[in-house]
């Protein structure tokens, strides 16, 4: 099943924290809450499913939006990105040490959000922190259209827009020319990607590569005949260059 992306904005100017929230729901994420403080913020990463969080660095009470991102770096492991209107020397140098993801100045408009929440996905699925505060990073279409995070992918859906798939709920995949269509429990998207390139970003231990146009989740084949393997009512052919390996994972008796 897909799912919005939920996102937790850290801001204590509230009117700005509103106006991030709705821009935001506009473009298709989910707002899975607001803090104006660590307290807070820490309150809701404990208690609900948070994706990704945006924190403003300067924050009312004795911690900040620095003194945060190292909490959720060592307890809760999500992409992070931060907010703020000051890019001075010290602050900047501080803020380096936790290793955001990306950063977003204020002001800022509709584009530049998306394009740090953006950001800050890919760079985290790369393990790759955000190297200045004011970097003007580009990726290609094959470097941000399908991410991998924890136990899911994130796929592009439109411009600057992620849907959340877990790979549980992922069938197969299959290759067209130079398009993979990744076919899921809730629907299909298609990538104008080769497969080799989604299948890299794959568990091996989950997927595997059943012939040159298929991948397979393992957990969702519900049977086999001859060369062909079951997923639903889909039939997937096994390769002969595929066949030895892909067989030794079933028990025969």
């Amino acid at each position: 099943m897909s799912e919005k992306i939920r996102l937790l904005i850290v801001e204590d100017e509230i009117t700005l924290a509103e106006d991030i929230a709705l821009r935001l729901t506009e473009a298709g994420y989910l707002i899975i809450g607001i803090a104006e403080s660590v307290d807070k913020a820490i309150h809701i990463l404990q208690s609900k499913r948070v994706d990704m969080a945006i924190l403003d660095i300067f924050l009312q009470g004795k911690q900040d939006g620095i003194d945060l991102a190292e909490i959720i770096n060592t307890q809760f492991k999500i992409p992070f990105l931060f907010l703020t209107s000051y890019a001075n020397k010290p602050l900047v140098e501080r803020a380096k040490k936790v290793k955001p993801y990306a950063y977003m100045l204020k002001p800022f408009n509709d584009r530049q959000v998306q394009v740090a929440i953006e950001m800050a996905l890919t760079n985290f699925s790369k393990s790759k922190p955000a190297e200045e505060i004011s970097s003007n990073q580009v990726f290609t279409e094959e470097d941000n259209q399908v991410l991998q995070l924890k136990d899911s992918l994130f796929l592009k859906k439109r411009d600057s827009y992620f849907e959340r798939v877990e790979l549980k709920n992922i069938l197969w995949l299959e290759a067209s020319s130079n398009y993979t269509a990744i076919n899921t429990k809730n629907g299909k998207f298609m990538y104008s990607i080769v497969l080799k390139k989604i299948e890299q970003k794959l568990p091996e231990d989950q997927f595997m590569r059943v012939h040159r146009s298929f991948v397979v989740n393992i957990e969702n084949i519900s049977g086999f005949e001859g060369n062909m393997l079951y997923i639903d009512e889909k039939h997937i052919p096994v390769s002969k260059a595929h066949r030895d390996k892909v067989f030794k994972k079933f028990t025969v008796i």
